[in-house]
């Protein structure tokens, strides 16, 4: 199992129920074990929209629509139910270390990069999107969400107290040689 591979998005098709008892993921419309969408041990399943059940780590595939996961740690049952069940998702090569830091919050809380207040998330960016990000115009902010480096980066937003639009980065795994990310995001795009 590696640590980390060079993908935001290996895929989320369809939507998945977690037998948090098991650790059996479910898919309905998955394709877990296509070419071209293979999801490994190791990779990162974030669940819900915004990870609003949290995020796991895969430890096994079994079809196109059985996987498992390591552990429940990160995951949280939906408040009424108390499973999660049709639930949107992304699976992700991020670094696992992320999970249980601060930037294992939500995905998202706006749509994307708006001027919303918080966002936090852990992008794959390659010095292709590094370079266009810098130059890239969000809002009124030319370059806002320019990073620093390429490889495994955290970004948070926030609106400060006088209503202005503030990110910040940290690079978590830097990784100057990636190259060829593939269109897998649209925060961090490839042209």
């Amino acid at each position: 199992m590696s640590l980390w591979g060079n993908k935001d998005l290996v895929g989320n098709a369809g939507t998945v129920a977690i037998n948090l008892s098991t650790n059996v993921v479910t898919g309905t419309g998955t394709t877990f074990s296509t070419s071209g969408f293979e999801v490994t041990e190791g990779d990162v399943i974030v669940v819900g929209a915004g990870a609003t059940y949290g995020h796991a780590v895969i430890s096994s595939v079994t079809s196109n629509t059985v996987a498992s996961i390591a552990s429940t740690q990160f995951l949280i049952a939906h408040p009424t139910t108390g499973i999660i069940t049709a639930a949107t998702y992304f699976v992700t090569q991020r670094p696992i270390s992320t999970l249980g830091g601060i930037f294992a919050a939500p995905e998202s809380k706006t749509t994307g990069f708006s001027t919303s207040p918080v966002f936090t998330g852990v992008f794959g960016v390659d010095t292709t999107e590094t370079g266009i990000a810098r130059t890239t115009t969000v809002g009124s902010k030319e370059g806002a969400f320019g990073v620093a480096h390429a490889g495994w980066v955290g970004v948070t937003t926030y609106i400060d107290t006088h209503g202005n639009l503030r990110v910040k980065s940290e690079t978590l795994v830097a990784g100057s040689m990636i190259s060829g990310d593939a269109a897998d995001d649209t925060r961090f795009p490839d042209s």
